[in-house]
């Protein structure tokens, strides 16, 4: 006897109640209300190959509402994925189990992208879909040709990063994003309207999108509406009516079945109502067998995909670019070699600028962008033209003033692979971004931060736009690689290393104003070591100064006075803490010795800097707002001038 669609859809909803209720926690409403909306996209739309989960065409499927995990984790098994097994399913959010509480990224192959915290999951698709355009473009369809696809619900579309995220997407017209939005208007308090009385259609076609609605429980105007938004050549919403914990009698349509377990009774009582008579974790093997031939038509076009790249003759810089490595030679050797020449007194974010300028012509998948200060920071180069509706084959994007937005588009681009993005604001609007970067940093993926105006260096602007907390903040981060270089060439180096670093992100904080060049010395990218000896003690030493950014040259003038009056004193940048500390025990007692006066210099909070100069050393620093002035009358206001520090490192000395 045939599988019905409506079959099908039980299974989903029967696994994801009978998860949730042996975990007792999750959240089945989401799952029961879209499992008619899933079984049709899967069953007649998504081209997935259950067999090669990583193929470079496939259709991205991204749960922006993550808290309903359980559709990918129930989905991704029917289909015929090797994970999640049903006995990862049975043991749904325990700590043995990939079936986490919210999709990982890195559990499990068939999860395009880690999501849960609202809205981001949809505003990475954005990303997926400009990595998608972009690379046809490149490319052509027999090689990338594919949808972005999103399940969201309402929080997804209340938060405000949805409204920097569907901004950007219209303005670039990606026709192969599609948004089904789980419209059943429940939140956790209750009904939507307690919180919001917005129009989101109208906000939607507002914003340049193709809008339509269907029936989220009738499988042929589900159909119909999928059917739309393929042939619009805009990204499409689609408002998909569904009824939440739709099967459980009782509960459904409310708020009780959005993040909690249905309860024995409750589930007893979905079984009647769904003709679903077998025990939990059970699927009849017809079911699981109309579920399996769902990959059918993806592995087919998967196969014809395959023929053609065996013959394609850009097939191996393909790969290359989404395998995600970097070209044999980037120029970089050569760079660095002529700036030990040159010795330029420039800003770090004009260093950035010029090491930018070699990086992307000889690294052509790398696509830049900055939110609105692309003049401050110096993030477009000769190689990067504009990417827009209008040709996607570009390597730059115009982001707004959308830096949250931005950050999650990297993510997205990120994950989709095939190009490495880049972005840049000021280094204080981090603040905006941080759910972002927070993201790619859990996500393990290479996405590079360019933040400039790092310090109270950039002047008049004041403390709205100075930071002062921020990189202490920024370097609390598991996973966030932070770097502060002193001059044009820890500047390549930091670029160098972010760049090959494909585990995490990394964020380049710059400096506004020009600063010296303090390295002469290219023979190995001493930045990687995190800290370094820059200046050894020329007398018998007893003080090692530790500095970062803009304050490294101020810590060797110290160093000059300090041994002109007979203390030896070596000089330590330090551009990325997080690699210092990483590096053996040995080094770092090497490089600062526990028998020293240690002293850290850093124009923002000093809070932190006791992990390196101990109780006993000291620390200059900021740790109150800064103010609105001219530079030079800042840093003597907050005294990090040679003249303020020196006497009290004299002092300490007794």
């Amino acid at each position: 006897m045939t599988v019905s669609k409506q079959q099908m859809a039980s299974a989903i909803r029967a696994l994801a109640m009978d998860a949730v209720e042996a975990a007792n926690s999750g959240h089945p409403g989401m799952p029961m209300g879209m499992a008619d909306v899933a079984t049709v996209l899967y069953k007649d739309y998504l081209k997935f190959d259950p067999a090669a989960p990583k193929w470079a065409d496939r259709d991205r499927f991204v749960l922006s509402a993550g808290h309903g995990s359980m559709l990918a984790y129930a989905t991704l098994h029917l289909a015929g994925y090797a994970e999640p097994t049903m006995d990862d399913i049975r043991n749904f959010r325990q700590l043995t189990s990939p079936c986490a509480g919210h999709p990982e990224n890195f559990e499990l192959a068939g999860i395009e992208a880690t999501t849960g915290p609202l809205g981001q999951g949809l505003a990475m698709a954005v990303g997926m879909a400009i990595a998608e355009r972009h690379l046809n473009a490149v490319f052509g369809d027999a090689l990338v040709d594919h949808h972005t696809w999103v399940i969201a619900g309402d929080g997804c579309l209340m938060e405000g990063i949805n409204h920097e995220a569907i901004g950007l997407a219209g303005t670039l017209r990606l026709g192969k994003l599609i948004v089904l939005w789980d419209d059943n208007n429940i939140t956790i308090d209750g009904a939507v309207a307690l919180s919001s009385c917005e129009d989101i259609p109208a906000r939607y076609r507002a914003t340049g999108w193709h809008v339509t609605s269907c029936n989220g429980h009738d499988f042929a105007d589900i159909a119909r509406a999928l059917d739309a938004a393929i042939a619009d050549d805009r990204p499409s919403l689609i408002a998909c009516k569904t009824i939440i914990g739709k099967g459980a009698p009782n509960k459904q349509g409310t708020s009780a079945t959005h993040g909690a377990a249905l309860g024995g009774d409750e589930v007893a009582a979905a079984r009647r109502e769904l003709d679903w008579p077998h025990a939990p974790f059970d699927i009849p093997e017809d079911i699981v067998q109309a579920w399996r031939a769902t990959g059918a038509r993806g592995a087919a076009a998967h196969e014809k995909w395959k023929n053609h790249f065996n013959t394609d003759g850009n097939s191996e810089e393909f790969t290359r670019r989404m395998n995600g490595m970097l070209p044999a030679e980037t120029g970089m050797q050569t760079y660095l070699d002529q700036l030990v020449i040159d010795a330029p007194k420039i800003a770090t974010r004009k260093a950035s600028e010029m090491a930018l300028n070699v990086l992307t012509a000889s690294i052509p998948e790398m696509i830049g962008g900055s939110a609105d200060l692309t003049g401050s920071n110096n993030t477009k180069t000769l190689s990067t033209k504009i990417l827009d509706k209008k040709d996607y084959s570009g390597r730059y994007l115009n982001y707004g003033i959308r830096e949250f937005g931005m950050g999650a588009a990297m993510n997205g681009m990120a994950l989709h692979g095939g190009v490495i993005p880049y972005g840049g604001t000021f280094l204080v609007f981090a603040d905006y971004a941080r759910a972002a970067i927070r993201l790619a940093a859990i996500q393990r993926i290479r996405c590079i931060y360019v933040m400039t105006h790092d310090s109270i260096g950039l002047g008049e602007d004041g403390p709205t736009h100075q930071p002062i907390e921020h990189l202490q903040s920024l370097r609390a981060m598991p996973n966030l690689l932070v770097f502060r270089p002193a001059d044009a060439v820890e500047t390549a180096e930091c670029w160098d290393i972010a760049l090959r670093h494909n585990s995490g992100p990394s964020l380049l904080a710059l400096s506004r104003q020009n600063l010296p060049a303090v390295r002469r010395d290219v023979s190995e990218n001493f930045s990687a070591k995190g800290g370094y000896r820059l200046k050894i003690a020329e007398e018998r030493r007893k003080i090692v100064l530790v500095a970062t950014g803009s304050e490294v040259a101020l810590a060797l003038d110290i160093a000059a006075m300090l041994e002109a009056a007979g203390q030896g004193t070596d000089v330590v940048s330090m551009p990325c803490t997080a690699l210092f500390d990483a590096q053996p025990s040995a080094y770092q007692a090497d490089i600062l010795p526990q028998d020293m006066l240690i002293i850290s210099i850093e124009a923002g909070t000093t809070f932190g800097w006791e992990r390196y100069t101990g109780r006993g050393g000291l620390r200059f620093g900021i740790d109150r707002f800064g103010a609105s002035a001219p530079i030079d009358d800042l840093y003597n206001h907050f005294g990090l001038t040679s003249e303020k520090i020196f006497p009290q490192i004299i002092a300490r000395l007794g």
